[in-house]
């Protein structure tokens, strides 16, 4: 689905297809409800959260929310979306729904559940259907019966439009097929971001560039693949003196076969899933430039290919990042890690951060202790976390929560031979030793102002869960976004 629309006209004076109605908290004598509550009760409909029943005779799909709040009214929005997908409904009307009177973050999910549900990925269909949902026409008609602030709903339905559209376009990124979508491809897209965005700039280090910044950890990883490797950075400068400078670091395996420490066929699936990171940090740059935010922010993407071949890097290899530091290698399949270290390195160099950020598909064993929804975040200092966890869990609908440092944990990284190791000597805790290892890569002048965000979970699913379709989610984009939206304004705490 391509267009949401606000309409200044009340319900029945706006012509659709179909009218969706959401039933919050199972009451069915709420406004646009009553009518049908009889209908609905026999069709067995008990309005339990995201349940859907399409009364074909009435022209209505019912959906149900199990409160007003923005998180399962965006849930609620995408699943009716989904359900009228495949029926022939090309347009659909719906009231506004609003938790306040005066705040429209509700309403923003709603038109942000509307867009995310709408999401399909079809570019290795043969045969495509049209019989899809094209337009939701939102009516000024509020479902509590408030009075809208004509202007403050345009505003929030205008960034749920960037906001949705930021997130589906990382998620055809993510989606993409290996072969389709290597270095090389993801340093393009960039620069097509930056051809569309006159606040976009964009530059690009091949190998040779990279081996003069030193950054060998990054370029043993990619040094099997046909692919050269590509750090692309690209950022937003806004017209006026911005309030803030953010570093917005991803991590961009574009495939991930394990390198000589081999995955288990059955983890490979899915492997094009690591470039989600990096992928969403390019998405973010598109959705604060449409945003016109008043902040400096800055992406940095390591986009590599981890293969085998006879001159991939090897187990008991010792590496050498841009900040000096040695590594030894233990598993070929902590990569990701090794990228960033050296693009975290090279981000701080270029850029004199009030904030840094990196997002990756780090660790699955992020995804066993959070499971496969919540992103796990990590860092030294209280703020930049704290900012993030608000971001996520509050503001934005995407899951997210703490995971601490400890000096414990610490140890079980040292190297006899180098100076650090790239896997912990442990099995347990491996989310939050992987965090560690990159903090060793983050001078003393940015270490409360970062941290790590691993997506591992959220990031690429099998199934459908809330707005989330089935493969990626474009896990991170909506959170960062709401941070540096929340950051722009000046505000001086999560």
């Amino acid at each position: 689905m391509k267009l949401i629309k606000f309409y200044e006209k009340l319900l029945n004076e706006i012509e659709a297809d179909i009218e969706i109605v959401i039933v919050i908290n199972k009451n069915f004598d709420q406004r646009f409800v009553d009518e049908d509550k009889e209908l609905l009760q026999q069709a067995g409909f008990s309005g339990d959260q995201d349940e859907t029943c399409l009364l074909a005779e009435k022209g209505k799909l019912y959906v149900g929310a199990d409160s007003i709040n923005s998180a399962d009214i965006r849930s609620a929005a995408a699943n009716a979306v989904r359900a009228l997908n495949g029926k022939g409904y090309k347009i659909a009307k719906m009231g506004a729904y609003m938790s306040h009177p005066s705040c429209t973050a509700t309403l923003r999910a709603q038109a942000e559940g509307l867009l995310l549900g709408g999401y399909r990925f079809e570019r290795y269909k043969s045969k495509h259907t049209d019989k899809h949902l094209h337009k939701v026409r939102i009516s000024l008609e509020e479902y509590n019966g408030y009075a809208l602030d004509i202007p403050a709903a345009q505003r929030a339905i205008d960034k749920a439009i960037v906001s949705a559209e930021a997130t589906n376009f990382v998620r055809d990124i993510v989606n993409t097929a290996p072969d389709d979508c290597y270095p090389e491809t993801m340093a393009q897209i960039a620069a097509e971001l930056a051809q569309k965005e006159s606040r976009l700039n964009l530059e690009v280090l091949g190998p040779k560039e990279m081996r003069e910044e030193g950054m060998n950890a990054l370029l043993a990883v990619g040094r099997a693949s046909r692919h050269e490797p590509r750090l692309i950075h690209l950022s937003y400068t806004p017209k006026e003196t911005p309030v803030a400078t953010v570093s917005l670091i991803g991590k961009g395996l574009t495939y991930d076969s394990g390198g000589l420490s081999l995955k288990p066929s059955d983890f490979m699936v899915t492997m094009k899933a690591d470039k989600s990171g990096g992928s969403a940090v390019l998405g973010i740059l598109k959705a604060v430039a449409e945003l016109h935010l008043p902040i400096e922010v800055h992406g940095f993407v390591g986009a590599v290919e981890n293969m085998i071949g006879g001159d991939a890097y090897k187990p008991d290899d010792v590496l050498k990042a841009k900040n000096g530091k040695t590594i030894e290698v233990r598993n070929t399949d902590a990569e990701g890690r090794l990228v960033l270290a050296d693009v975290l390195c090279y981000a701080q160099e270029k850029v004199k951060a009030d904030y840094i950020f990196d997002l990756a598909t780090l660790t699955g064993a992020c995804v066993v202790g959070v499971g496969q929804y919540t992103s796990g975040v990590m860092g030294f200092g209280a703020d930049p976390v704290n900012r993030v966890l608000y971001a996520a869990n509050t503001l934005s609908g995407e899951l997210a929560t703490k995971l601490d440092f400890n000096r414990f944990l610490r140890k079980t990284l040292k190297s006899e031979i180098a100076d650090i190791c790239n896997i912990s000597n442990t099995r347990y805790g491996g989310a939050i030793t992987a965090g560690m290892f990159l903090g060793e890569f983050i001078d003393e002048d940015h270490k409360e102002k970062w941290a790590h965000i691993d997506i591992a979970g959220p990031a690429f699913v099998e199934h459908a869960w809330g707005e989330n379709p089935h493969g990626a989610s474009g896990a991170g984009v909506r959170m960062m976004t709401r941070l540096l939206e929340k950051l722009a304004r000046g505000d001086a705490h999560a």
